[in-house]
C-alpha cells in the first residue's frame, strides 16, 4: 500500500474533521482574494476623489473584519485538523506495537531494537506530517492559486495574469528535480538516525560491560562517527529542501518584473487603472504562498514516502509464528514431542534432530546435556517462539498450533536463562503474571524461590525499585525473583531454563526442596547444567548435538556408562574439591 492510499483511507475515516478544515480554508481563501479587490476599489475612489469619509471608514471596517475573520478561521482549521491528523500517528504506533509484540525471536534476529524505536518516533512523525500539514497545505495552496489566478484573469486583466504564470512551468520542473533528491536524502537521514539510535540503545544496555572492558573511548568514537553521519545526512536533506525557496524566489521575481513592466505600459496607455494595478500587485504577492506551499508539500510528502518505505515492511511482515489456532484454553494433560526437527537457519546444523519425548501431567522432566545440545531450543518450541520444521508437539493430545498463542503462553510459566525484570518494584515484578495478587501471595512465592530474606534486606523491601533490567539486584537475586514470578503465575506447565545457574548449591537445594512441594499437580521441565537439579525428576533426558542420546531416572543413568554418568562423577568430584 502506498503512502497516498494510506492517507486517503485515513482521511475517509476522519472525513468530518478534514471537511470542516477544508470549509474553513475555503472561507479564508475567499476572504484573501476579496481583500485586494476591495483595496483596489478604495484606491480608485481615493484617486478620483469620490470616496466620502463615512464610506471610507465603512470600507476600512470591512477590511479589518475580514482580517479578523481570517485570523480566527486559521486558528480553527489548525485546531480541527491537528486533532485528527495526530490520530494517524497514534494508530500507526499502536499498529507497530501490536505487530512487534506478536513477532517471535526469528524476527528480532533480523531487526535491531534501536532502528525499530526510530521507526516508532521519527518515521511515524514524518508520515503524520504528510497526512496533516502536507494534505491541508496542498489543498489550501491549490485553492488559493486557483482563486487568485481567477481573480487576476477575470477581475483585473487576463493579459497580466498570463505574464504572471508564465514562469510557473520552469518552477515546476525545478521542484520535480529537487523532490527526487529530497526523497533520497530523507531516506538516508532516517536510516542513519536509526543506526545512531540503535548504537545508543545497545551502549546503554551494555554500559557495565563497556566499562569493565575499558571500551568507553571506542564506544564514544563510534557514537561520534554515527552522530556525525546522521547530522550530515540531515543537513543534506535540509539543503535540498532549502532549494525550494530560491526556485520560488526566482519565479516570483521573474513574474513580478514581467507584470510590472506590462502593467506600467497598460496604465500609461490608459488600458488599466492605478487601483487595478495595485490590486493585481497584491494578488501577485498572494501567489507567494501557493508557490511556497508547493515546495513545502513536496518536501513533506517525500519525507513521508521515505519514512513509509521503511515502516511498511515492518508493519506488513508476517508473524514469525502463525497464530491461527482456535483453542482458547489450556488444560493440564500429557505433553508429547514426536520426531521433532528444527534448525535456526536454512542449511545450518540442526538444533534438534528427531527428538521424541513424552511427559505425563504432574510429572517432572529434567533436560541436560552439554552447551549447544538443543535444550533451550526445545523449550522455545514448546513456547511456540519457533515452529518445528518436521515433527509435532502436542499438549493434552492437541497440537500446539491449534492453541491460540495467548492461551498457550498463559498456560506456561517460563523462567529463561537471562530473566528480564522491568523498571518497577520487586513486588510488581513478582506479581507481573497476577497483578491482583495480594502481598501475602507475593511473599509466599518469594519464600518458595528462597529470595524473601534478600528482599527484606533491600532499602524499601518489596517496594524497592529494581532499576532497568533489574540492575540493582545480583544475578542470583534476579533469577530467584523470576522464579517467584513463575510460581505465582500458577500455570499448569513450569519451564525452568537453567534458572539456578547464578545461585550457590545450598540455595539451589533450598529452592528445589520448595519446588518439590509447590509443583504438586504441575508439570515441570527443568533444564540445567548442574545434574543435582534433576535428581528428583521423574525422567531425565540427555541431549547431545540435537539428538536424544540417553533417557531414564537419575539412578539408572548414573549406573550407565554414558555422558550423564561421566558428568555426574565429574561434578561430584568438583563439589568435593570445593568443599575441601
Amino acid at each position: 500500500m502506498s503512502l497516498y492510499r494510506l492517507v486517503g483511507r485515513f482521511v475517509l475515516r476522519h472525513r468530518a474533521a478534514y471537511a470542516a478544515s477544508a470549509v474553513m480554508l475555503v472561507g479564508i481563501a475567499l476572504l484573501i482574494v476579496w481583500i485586494p479587490r476591495q483595496i483596489g476599489h478604495v484606491v480608485d475612489g481615493l484617486v478620483a476623489g469620490q470616496l466620502p469619509r463615512p464610506v471610507l471608514l465603512r470600507e476600512l471596517a470591512w477590511l479589518l473584519a475580514a482580517g479578523a475573520a481570517v485570523y480566527f478561521l486559521r486558528v480553527g482549521w489548525r485546531l480541527r485538523l491537528y486533532a485528527a491528523a495526530y490520530r494517524i500517528g497514534v494508530e500507526l504506533r499502536e499498529r507497530l506495537y501490536t505487530r512487534l509484540s506478536l513477532q517471535g525471536a526469528a524476527f528480532y534476529q533480523d531487526h535491531r531494537t534501536g532502528n525499530l524505536m526510530a521507526l516508532a518516533t521519527n518515521d511515524i512523525d514524518a508520515v503524520e506530517m504528510a497526512a496533516g500539514e502536507a494534505l491541508l497545505a496542498g489543498f489550501d495552496g491549490s485553492l488559493t492559486l486557483v482563486l487568485v489566478v481567477g481573480m487576476m484573469s477575470l477581475g483585473v486583466d487576463w493579459r497580466l495574469a498570463a505574464f504572471a504564470i508564465l514562469p510557473f512551468p520552469l518552477m515546476a520542473f525545478g521542484f520535480w528535480r529537487i523532490s527526487r533528491h529530497v526523497h533520497a536524502a530523507s531516506r538516508q537521514s532516517l536510516e542513519r538516525f536509526g543506526a545512531l539510535n540503535d548504537h545508543v540503545q545497545e551502549t546503554l544496555a551494555g554500559v557495565r560491560t563497556l566499562r569493565a572492558l575499558g571500551l568507553q573511548a571506542r564506544s564514544e568514537a563510534q557514537f561520534t562517527a554515527l552522530a556525525g553521519g546522521a547530522a550530515a545526512a540531515s543537513l543534506d536533506a535540509q539543503r535540498w529542501e532549502a532549494a525550494y525557496e530560491p526556485a520560488v524566489g526566482c519565479t516570483f521575481a521573474a513574474a513580478t518584473a514581467m507584470v510590472l513592466g506590462a502593467g506600467t505600459w497598460l496604465v500609461w496607455h490608459g488600458q488599466l487603472t492605478v487601483g487595478q494595478l495595485t490590486s493585481f500587485s497584491m494578488y501577485l504577492g498572494q501567489l507567494i504562498w501557493p508557490m511556497f506551499a508547493a515546495g513545502w508539500v513536496l518536501s513533506l510528502l517525500e519525507r513521508g514516502k521515505a519514512a513509509w518505505s521503511r515502516l511498511q515492511p515492518v508493519l506488513d511482515a508476517p508473524a514469525s509464528v502463525d497464530d491461527r489456532g482456535s483453542v482458547a484454553a489450556v488444560r493440564a494433560g500429557p505433553i508429547a514431542v514426536r520426531d521433532v526437527h528444527f534448525a535456526y537457519a536454512a542449511g545450518a546444523r540442526p538444533a534438534l534432530a528427531g527428538v521424541t519425548l513424552a511427559l505425563q501431567p504432574g510429572r517432572t522432566l529434567g533436560l541436560v546435556g552439554p552447551t549447544g545440545a538443543g535444550k533451550t531450543t526445545l523449550l522455545k518450541l514448546l513456547l511456540r517462539q519457533h515452529a518445528p520444521e518436521r515433527g509435532e508437539l502436542r499438549w493434552n493430545d492437541v497440537p500446539l498450533q491449534a492453541y491460540t498463542l495467548q492461551a498457550l503462553r498463559a498456560g506456561i510459566a517460563w523462567v529463561p536463562q537471562e530473566p528480564f525484570l522491568f523498571s518497577a518494584s520487586v513486588a510488581e515484578n513478582i506479581a507481573l503474571a497476577r497483578p491482583g495478587a495480594t502481598r501475602a501471595e507475593v511473599e509466599q512465592a518469594a519464600r518458595l524461590a528462597a529470595v524473601h530474606d534478600d528482599i527484606q534486606r533491600l532499602p524499601r523491601g518489596y517496594d524497592t525499585p529494581v532499576g532497568e533490567r533489574g540492575v540493582t539486584l545480583s544475578g542470583g537475586q534476579r533469577q530467584r525473583v523470576a522464579i517467584a514470578r513463575a510460581l505465582l503465575a500458577d500455570a499448569p506447565l513450569l519451564l525452568l531454563d537453567d534458572a539456578l545457574s547464578a545461585v550457590d548449591t545450598e540455595t539451589e537445594a533450598r529452592i528445589l526442596a520448595h519446588l518439590r512441594a509447590a509443583r504438586v499437580g504441575r508439570t515441570v521441565i527443568i533444564v540445567s547444567h548442574r545434574l543435582s537439579a534433576v535428581l528428583d525428576a521423574d525422567d531425565v533426558a540427555v541431549l547431545r548435538e540435537g539428538h536424544l542420546v540417553e533417557q531414564g531416572r537419575h539412578a539408572e543413568l548414573v549406573a550407565g556408562h554414558g555422558w550423564y554418568a561421566r558428568q555426574w562423577r565429574y561434578q561430584q568430584l568438583q563439589a568435593s574439591l570445593d568443599a575441601s
